[in-house]
């Protein structure tokens, strides 16, 4: 037997010595009051509700204490609560740049995890939103939200810009010259020095960009095959919002 069950073993010879005690010492309290003397109604003068255990009856005969209250012990209480529904702000419906649906992801985006699911989504504008803070990338579909991932974003040195911007041109396979013609496939360029959303990225922690947004190739290949010359993309920093919201915040 090591020490551990050594330990428990002792503990539990004193918790039944502390238990049989108890209950034997409880007893002889009570047959000690009725040794001395002690009648039902003296007994009764000082015991309270709360002091009555469960089937010990020898002193009800003499109080007045109401016990109705006892007979329903079995009976479990039912608690009826009013369900609370969050309303989903009033919103145009036929606004692109509100949102009407997110993604049911659980936790946050991990680098190189994406999303994508556009069943039954209706067609309509299509707007890409980018968060620095949150660092993550959404693809809105009149509103509804079909795509997300993790992004690859620039360094203080070369940051990634904030605002708004249009997608003027569309590269499958496009390198980047600047910096030794690394590969840049299907990029979307919003700025043309440069910026653009692109896959060909290593979307992995300790990495990051010379400004550009780099995602999976898998998503940057979905997001390619839908996206057109002028879609809309909204680059923030920190913006929070939800159903009902207008993107970009």
């Amino acid at each position: 037997m090591n020490s551990f069950t050594k330990w428990i073993g002792g503990s539990t010879i004193v918790a039944i010595a502390l238990i049989a005690t108890m209950a034997f010492g409880g007893r002889a309290l009570v047959a000690q009051s009725g040794e001395n003397g002690s009648s039902d109604a003296e007994l009764a003068s000082w015991i309270q509700d709360d002091d009555l255990l469960a089937g010990d009856t020898s002193v009800l005969a003499a109080s007045d204490l109401d016990v109705s209250l006892d007979e329903q012990v079995d009976a479990s209480p039912v608690f009826v609560s009013e369900p609370v529904m969050q309303e989903t702000p009033a919103y145009d419906a036929d606004n692109p740049f509100v949102i009407k649906r997110v993604l049911p992801i659980r936790g946050p985006i991990r680098y190189g995890e994406w999303h994508w699911d556009d069943t039954g989504v209706p067609n309509g504008p299509l707007v890409i939103t980018v968060d620095l803070q949150a660092r993550v990338i959404s693809v809105f579909r009149d509103g509804y939200e079909i795509g997300a991932a993790a992004a690859l974003l620039g360094t203080p040195e070369h940051p990634t810009p904030v605002g708004t911007f249009p997608t003027l041109t569309k590269e499958r396979h496009n390198v980047c010259e600047k910096y030794n013609n690394a590969p840049m496939p299907w990029t979307l360029r919003m700025t043309w020095d440069g910026v653009a959303i692109h896959g060909g990225s290593t979307v992995e922690r300790g990495y990051a960009s010379h400004g550009c947004v780099g995602v999976p190739d898998e998503f940057a290949s979905r997001l390619f095959d839908i996206a057109k010359v002028g879609d809309v993309v909204i680059l923030t920093d920190g913006v929070q919002t939800g159903v009902g919201g207008a993107l970009g915040g």
